[in-house]
C-alpha cells in the first residue's frame, strides 16, 4: 500500500482525497501556489510544498514542479484529482518514468480516449453505440459542409480535443454552417491548440447520462451504475444525480454493459466515466443512447455514485494504484436510494454569472443532513485565479422526490457573504415542478433561465424580520434545521408600529415594524449588520440609517456602489471634499476594464470606504455624496 501521497490539485478535491488518505493511514503532501498559501487543503495536509505563482499555468499545470515536490518529500505516488493535469498522458508518463506511482489510468488509455474522433472510432469497433456523425481526416470546409448536409440539420460541431463546453457549436441551418465552423475552430485553437473538429447529429430532447467504471491491473472491470448530468448551463454541469430518473432495468443493463466494453477496449485501470447522450424524446431507450466521450479521471460528481453504492472511490483508486484488485465484484454492487449533488459557485446569477471574489466573511453552508465537499472555511479568500466552485452539496435520500426537496432546502440554507453565490439559483432549480417530476433534458436551464436567475427584492416578511432584529434587544435565537421548503423558523411579534429608515442591500428603504409574524430561513449577525434570508436563500443585508425618511436626505441617496467585483486603482477625493455632478470620484478595475465612478450631483463627500489597491465586492458602498442644500 502507498505510504505517502502527493495530491497535484487544490480546493475541494484535494481536501476530499486527503480525507480518505488519512482514514487509510496514508500521509499526504499538498502543493500550492502563491494564492493558495493559506488554503484549506494546505492546512489539512501533513506537508505542503510551494510550486509557484498564482496563475495555474505557472504552478498547478507545471508537471516538473509537481514531480520535484514528490521527490523532495519522499512521496511515492501522485493523485491528480480532476482538471489540471489529470488527463494529461505526457504528465502521467513522466510520473511513471520518475519511478512514482500514478493514481490514474495508463497513459495509453488516456491517449486513446483523449481525442473525440479517435475515441468514437475505437468505440464503434468495440460495439459501443455511437452518435451518427463524421470523424474523418478531411477537415476542409467543403468536406465538412457536405457531411453536415448529409447528416441533416441541426448538427453539432465539436472540437476533437474539446471539453468543458468549449469548441462546440449547434448549427440549425446550412446557411449558418461556415460561420459556426470558423467560430468553433477559433475557440478550439485558443483553448486546446488543436482546431480539428468532428460532426454529430443533434439529438432531440438530449439527456446527459454517464456510467462510472472501474478497472484494475488484474483484468477486472466493473461499473457502478449511471448518473444523470442533464442540468447544465452552457454545457457545464450544475446538478447531478444517481441513478438516472426514468431508467428501467433493461436499459440500465444495456448502457452499463456498453460502458464496461468501452473500458475494456482501452485496457482501463482506475476510475473513469463513459459519457453518453440520450435521445429522450420517447423516454430512455437503449437504442437511443450513444457514446460521447470518456473522462479518464475521477469526476466532480463522483460523490453521488458513492452515496448510492456505499463505495469510497478514492479508496478504490489508491488500492488499485497499489496493485490490489477491485475490492468488490460486479454482483456485489447495487443501488441503494437516491443521491443528488449541487455545485455551489462564487458567482452572481443575476449579472450573467459573473464570478464573485473576496473574503468569505460569512461561510455557513447548511444545517441539513448533507454531505459537504469544500476547499474553504470562513475567513478564507476566493481568488480570481481558479474555478469559482466553492462547494458541493450532496444529498442522499430514500426516493428521488425526497432528495430533490432536501437539495432545494440545503441550497437555500447556504449562507455566504459578501461573496455572492448561485445558491438561490440551485434552490429554484431543485424546487421546479418539472425537475421534481423528472422531466429534464440539457435545455432545462436555458428554457427557464430568466426566472431562475432573477434577483428579487426582499419579501415583506424578510423586511420585517431584518428591522425587528436590528432594533430589538439582542437575544440568542436557535436556528432550526428545516426539512421542508417552508419550515417553521423564527416568529417575530412586535407590539408597536413605526417607520424606520433602513439600508437594505445598500439602498434606503422605509420599513414598518409590524406585529405580523414572519417565517424565513435564517438570521445572521455580521458586525453591526444583519443578514436575513428569503425562502429561496437570497441573503439581504440590513443596517439602520442614522437619519429619518422624509424631507431630509438619507446617507444612501448619494451612495456610490461598485458595479461588479474589482480593484480600486484610483481615489480622487477625500471625506469632506466638495464635488460637482459628473466629477470623477474613483476608478475601479474589474474584468480587465476600468470603470470611472462619478458624483451623481453637486454635494459633499460624507463617507469614503475605498482605498487605492483595495478589492471590493459588487454593490459595496464605496462612497456617499450628500447633496448641496
Amino acid at each position: 500500500m502507498i505510504q505517502k501521497l502527493l495530491i497535484a490539485n487544490r480546493g475541494e478535491i484535494a481536501c476530499r482525497i486527503i480525507r480518505t488518505a488519512r482514514e487509510m493511514g496514508i500521509a499526504t503532501v499538498a502543493v500550492y501556489s502563491d494564492a493558495d498559501a493559506k488554503a484549506l487543503h494546505v492546512r489539512q495536509a501533513d506537508e505542503a510544498v510551494h510550486i509557484g505563482p498564482s496563475p495555474a499555468a505557472e504552478s498547478y499545470l507545471v508537471g516538473e514542479k509537481i514531480i520535484a515536490a514528490a521527490k523532495q518529500t519522499g512521496a511515492e505516488a501522485i493523485h491528480p484529482g480532476y482538471g489540471f493535469l489529470s488527463e494529461n498522458a505526457g504528465f502521467a508518463q513522466a510520473v511513471i518514468d520518475a519511478g512514482l506511482i500514478w493514481v490514474g489510468p495508463k497513459p495509453s488509455s488516456i491517449e486513446a480516449m483523449g481525442l473525440k474522433d479517435a475515441a468514437k472510432k475505437l468505440m464503434r469497433a468495440a460495439g459501443v453505440p455511437v452518435t451518427p456523425g463524421y470523424e474523418g481526416e478531411d477537415q476542409s470546409v467543403e468536406r465538412l459542409k457536405k457531411e453536415a448536409d448529409a447528416i441533416g440539420y441541426p448538427v453539432l460541431i465539436k472540437a476533437v480535443a474539446g471539453g468543458g463546453g468549449k469548441g462546440m457549436r449547434k448549427v440549425d441551418a446550412a446557411a449558418d454552417f461556415e460561420a459556426a465552423l470558423e467560430s468553433c475552430r477559433r475557440e478550439a485553437k485558443a483553448s486546446f491548440s488543436n482546431d480539428e473538429v468532428l460532426l454529430e447529429k443533434w439529438i432531440t430532447s438530449p439527456r446527459h447520462i454517464e456510467v462510472q467504471v472501474f478497472g484494475d491491473s488484474h483484468g477486472n472491470v466493473v461499473h457502478l451504475f449511471e448518473r444523470d448530468c442533464s442540468l447544465q448551463r452552457r454545457h457545464q454541469k450544475v446538478i447531478e444525480e444517481a441513478p438516472a430518473p426514468g431508467m428501467d432495468e433493461a436499459t440500465r443493463e444495456d448502457i452499463c454493459a456498453a460502458a464496461v466494453r468501452a473500458a475494456k477496449a482501452v485496457d482501463y485501470e482506475g476510475a473513469g466515466t463513459i459519457e453518453f447522450i440520450a435521445d429522450a424524446s420517447a423516454g430512455l431507450r437503449a437504442d437511443r443512447i450513444f457514446f460521447m466521450e470518456m473522462n479518464t479521471r475521477l469526476q466532480v460528481e463522483h460523490p453521488v455514485t458513492e452515496e448510492i453504492t456505499g463505495v469510497d472511490l478514492v479508496e478504490w483508486q489508491l488500492r488499485v494504484a497499489s496493485g490490489e484488485p477491485i475490492p468488490l465484484k460486479q454482483e456485489e454492487l447495487s443501488i441503494n436510494g437516491w443521491a443528488m449533488e449541487a455545485r455551489l459557485y462564487a458567482e452572481d446569477p443575476a449579472t450573467g454569472f459573473l464570478p464573485s471574489i473576496g473574503k468569505l466573511e460569512v461561510f455557513q453552508l447548511t444545517d441539513y443532513d448533507c454531505r459537504v465537499e469544500t476547499g474553504y472555511e470562513a475567513d478564507d479568500t476566493v481568488s480570481p485565479f481558479y474555478d469559482p466552485m466553492i462547494a458541493k452539496l450532496v444529498i442522499k435520500a430514500d426516493t428521488r422526490e425526497e432528495a430533490a426537496e432536501m437539495l432545494g432546502g440545503a441550497s437555500a440554507c447556504a449562507a455566504v457573504w459578501p461573496v455572492k453565490t448561485n445558491n438561490y439559483f440551485l434552490s429554484r432549480l431543485a424546487y421546479d415542478p418539472d425537475f421534481q417530476a423528472g422531466r429534464i433534458d440539457t435545455s432545462f436551464i436555458a428554457e427557464r433561465q430568466d426566472r431562475l436567475v432573477e434577483r428579487t427584492a426582499p419579501q415583506e416578511k424578510t423586511l420585517a424580520a431584518g428591522l425587528k432584529e436590528l432594533i430589538a434587544p439582542r437575544q440568542r435565537r436557535r436556528s432550526l434545521a428545516p426539512t421542508k421548503r417552508a419550515p417553521e423558523g423564527f416568529r417575530l411579534n412586535a407590539q408597536t408600529k413605526a417607520d424606520y429608515a433602513v439600508l437594505v442591500n445598500g439602498q434606503v428603504r422605509q420599513v414598518a415594524l409590524s406585529d405580523r409574524g414572519a417565517t424565513f430561513w435564517q438570521i445572521i449577525h455580521h458586525g453591526s449588520d444583519v443578514l436575513v434570508s428569503d425562502d429561496d436563500g437570497q441573503l439581504h443585508s440590513f443596517t439602520l440609517s442614522d437619519r429619518t425618511l422624509g424631507g431630509t436626505h438619507s446617507a444612501a441617496d448619494g451612495a456610490i456602489l461598485a458595479p461588479m467585483p474589482g480593484k480600486v486603482i484610483a481615489v480622487d477625493v477625500a471625506e469632506g471634499d466638495t464635488v460637482t455632478a459628473g466629477q470623477r470620484l474613483l476608478v475601479l478595475e474589474a474584468m480587465k476594464m476600468e470603470h470611472a465612478l462619478t458624483a451623481p450631483f453637486d454635494g459633499t463627500v460624507t463617507e469614503l470606504n475605498a482605498a487605492k489597491g483595495g478589492q471590493v465586492q459588487v454593490e459595496a458602498v464605496l462612497a456617499v455624496v450628500e447633496p448641496s442644500e
